[in-house]
């Protein structure tokens, strides 16, 4: 079979009823490339050259943004309900796969009708069918304390990220957040006090991200790392400095804390220059988390 020249495929896409992006992924923040005449029913905001997860966000929230942005960094083929416009829909992710590259260069967005032929029942169970099928990819990628990702999540998503900043040539930053004097924490409360402030302490990273395709986990212990797409050093000071006040804002006491009398964190930024730097991702990464 011939290849499909660019223009035959996009009259194909503009053709449909069914509402399509199309999403390149080897660049940073992942731009919208192509959106056919039917996405306008859905938003009537411009998407082209957006990022898609800001797009996935004002469309259907953050939640739903961050679970996009996860599938798409594993590079799986997903399916997810979504509400839009007062209509449900199925969001499908797929991968677009060159022959012999074993990268993807490219995702397609469908949004489906939420009520296949078998009705509202059978679109039930599909729905329920996937959250089982995301439940147990979550277990195995997420920290069962905070619901944050793992350390070995959060490397693939880092070594994913770093591979497409060394093909543009840009920079990454890392956040280490700790918890200041947090064995001294759980003396007084006790473990499961302790787990508490660890979710509450997550949570509060969690909504301090600026986009969704920021990244944050729990890599271990009394510890927090938050993945970055900003580069200017001065910024991602003051990024880490707003979350590092969101957690004393929370107002956990801590009685036997010497900096306050509420949990607080510390906080070490990196920034990686991915084109010059000698080390791997994991190498990187292995040795920030290792100090």
């Amino acid at each position: 079979m011939k290849t499909v020249s660019r223009k035959i495929l996009e009259q194909v896409i503009s053709g449909t009823t069914e509402p399509v992006l199309v999403v390149r992924v080897d660049q940073p923040d992942w731009p919208v490339v192509l959106a056919n005449p039917a996405f306008e029913s859905i938003t009537a905001d411009a998407v082209l050259r957006q990022p898609f997860a800001d797009v996935i966000e004002s469309l259907a929230g953050r939640e739903l943004a961050l679970e996009v942005s996860e599938t798409v960094r594993a590079q799986q083929e997903s399916s997810l309900p979504i509400e839009s416009s007062s209509r449900e829909y199925l969001l499908i992710l797929k991968p677009l796969r060159l022959p012999g590259v074993e990268s993807v260069s490219f995702y397609a967005a469908y949004w489906r009708s939420g009520v296949g032929a078998g009705g509202a029942e059978s679109a039930e169970m599909h729905h329920a069918l996937l959250k089982a099928k995301r439940r147990i990819r979550d277990l195995s990628r997420d920290d069962p304390v905070t619901g944050l990702l793992n350390r070995r999540a959060f490397a693939d998503v880092f070594e994913h990220d770093w591979a497409v900043a060394a093909r543009e040539s840009s920079k990454l930053s890392l956040v280490m957040f700790a918890l200041d004097e947090f064995d001294a924490y759980v003396e007084v409360f006790g473990r499961h006090a302790a787990d508490s402030c660890l979710r509450r302490v997550g949570q509060a990273i969690r909504r301090c991200l600026r986009r969704a395709s920021d990244v944050v986990a729990r890599p271990d212990g009394d510890r927090f790392i938050v993945l970055s797409h900003a580069v200017d050093g001065q910024g991602v000071g003051e990024f880490a400095s707003k979350i590092s006040i969101a957690v004393r804002e929370l107002g956990l006491h801590h009685p036997r804390s010497a900096a306050a009398k509420f949990v607080t964190v510390s906080y070490e930024v990196a920034v990686a220059d991915v084109s010059s730097e000698q080390l791997h991702a994991r190498e990187f990464l292995n040795e920030l988390l290792a100090k």
